[in-house]
């Protein structure tokens, strides 16, 4: 299991785009959290096999991409600190 972390930047607050992360997130076998920033990106954190948030990202792009200018990663070993995916203020 890996652990990633991903900054989309663009217009990606104030369109759905938390909640839509989530709705996809819960479909596949991550954890993690979504949140925004204050610099007006989204950061989103998962833990979870390689295919699973290939497909969560895929799947968040397909449907948000319009919105979204941006993404840069990073991976690093996955901690188990989560126990579900969720939206975090």
């Amino acid at each position: 299991m890996q652990r990633r972390t991903y900054f989309f930047s663009g217009r990606v607050q104030g369109v759905g785009f938390r909640y839509t992360a989530q709705h996809i997130a819960h479909q596949h076998q991550v954890t993690g959290y979504v949140r925004n920033l204050p610099d007006g990106r989204v950061e989103l954190v998962m833990e979870g096999e390689d295919a699973e948030m290939d497909q969560v990202v895929q799947s968040l792009r397909q449907v948000m991409n319009h919105h979204i200018q941006r993404v840069d990663f990073s991976t690093a070993p996955a901690n188990g600190e989560f126990h579900q995916f969720a939206v975090r203020h």
